[in-house]
């Protein structure tokens, strides 16, 4: 396989939707008057996912690249919003495309093809691999925790 395939399968990972929901068709869909609710002996709201998911993509991106403001986020409780419930429609959006953004950002790294994906990222142990294939590791799993609790709410 060569280097720009290679590539495209990462981002293929990274945007989802090859062998299940693709995140931005899921948040699309998310009728607004389930956000905040929790599915009868559920731990978390579509909000509580949603905004885990951009509060640990942040985390892993920034961590990743060094940034110079970077604080780690208090495990676990700083991964978790304090409300099952979005603040507002706006928050939801906002949050939206804020994990996009992020998203967009591990793209961005991993189109550059003069940043060898398997050196150690500024200041740790791990790859840029390793660091990109944790944030599409963890998004992927709680995407499908997403579309499941979509599920069982609009089923109700």
């Amino acid at each position: 396989m060569n280097d720009t395939a290679f590539r495209e399968h990462i981002l293929n990972l990274l945007n989802s939707g090859d062998a299940h929901q693709d995140f931005d068709s899921e948040v699309e869909s998310m009728p607004a008057e389930i956000r905040g609710k929790r599915p009868a002996g559920g731990d978390h709201s579509p909000w509580e996912l949603l905004e885990h998911m951009r509060i640990a993509q942040s985390d892993i991106l920034r961590y990743s690249r060094g940034d110079v403001d970077y604080v780690a986020v208090e495990f676990p409780q700083g991964y978790w919003p304090a409300s099952p419930e979005p603040p507002s429609d706006a928050a939801w959006d906002e949050s939206v495309e804020k994990f996009r953004a992020d998203r967009d950002a591990f793209a961005k790294i991993v189109n550059d093809e003069s940043i060898d994906l398997f050196a150690k990222i500024p200041h740790g142990k791990a790859t840029w691999l390793a660091q990109i294939l944790l944030a599409a590791d963890h998004n992927t799993y709680h995407l499908g925790q997403l579309v499941l609790v979509r599920k069982i709410l609009t089923s109700q």
